[in-house]
């Protein structure tokens, strides 16, 4: 089987992006599978969700992965030196990095933007899953993710801005597999933080189902549970597998898995 590149993408912050990465990708480890998480976030959420303190004293990063792109060495890092291990089993992690928004413009004036989908795969042989954590933004990062992606999951938070957005979401990624990637595909569009019993979220759900939307079940509700599981650096899936949210997620990804 072939290895599968998950990008998570939307422009607008605070839909969930990092948990959702987190949460698929160990719930596929947990599955068996050997997967590999990205964290194209200069914020670092993800690398701090997955590694917590330990994040500190990992290095190299993708800070140093894209240096190296923009200065040749005689003495440059492989691929599996930008690799660090996760305490949940299967699951690895390529973090991001101090001053990773600092390089930016470098890269984007150097025409850099092929260089993570040709670097990535070299790893098709080590793992059966990559997912790639973008920023709240269309940048050079995130095009860089999209270019280098097979598959688009699109979080949807049932706010009323996020819809007037997903029109211009899928848009972008139209446009972006028309010029640059022919291999990505929208693989579907998560309802996060979904309350069930407002009328308000399920009505905007069942509109977007209605226009023929690939709009992904089981939808994720809303729970302080995550918060305790960002805290103890430990995706949920592996901290409480029995929690309603946790088999939400598991449910989830097994229906993309399949």
């Amino acid at each position: 089987m072939p290895m599968v590149c998950r990008v998570v993408f939307n422009q607008k912050g605070g839909v969930g992006k990092s948990t959702i990465t987190v949460n698929l990708a160990a719930a596929a480890a947990i599955a068996g599978r050997s997967v590999l998480v990205v964290d194209l976030d200069p914020q670092a959420n993800t690398s701090r969700y997955l590694l917590g303190e330990v994040l500190a004293q990992a290095t190299p990063t993708l800070t140093e992965f894209f240096e190296q792109t923009l200065n040749f060495s005689l003495y440059a890092h492989v691929m599996d030196d930008f690799v660090h291990a996760t305490p949940c089993p299967g699951l690895f992690l390529l973090p991001a990095g101090d001053s990773l928004a600092e390089q930016q413009s470098k890269l984007e004036a150097r025409y850099k933007i092929y260089k993570l989908r040709e670097s990535l795969q070299e790893f098709g042989g080590r793992f059966d899953e990559i997912w790639l954590d973008t920023p709240p933004a269309l940048n050079f990062f995130t095009l860089s993710a999209l270019i280098a992606a097979d598959r688009c999951l699109i979080p949807f938070d049932c706010d009323a801005f996020s819809r007037e957005a997903l029109v211009g979401l899928l848009g972008r990624v139209a446009e972006i597999k028309a010029d640059h990637n022919p291999r990505l595909e929208v693989e579907g569009i998560i309802v996060n933080q979904f309350q069930a019993r407002a009328s308000l979220p399920t009505r905007m759900v069942e509109e977007l189902a209605a226009q023929g939307l690939p709009v992904l079940q089981p939808y994720l509700s809303s729970s302080v549970k995550i918060r305790e599981s960002h805290e103890r650096a430990m995706p949920l899936v592996q901290l409480d597998p029995r929690h309603k949210l946790a088999q939400a997620f598991s449910e989830l990804y097994q229906s993309l898995a399949k």
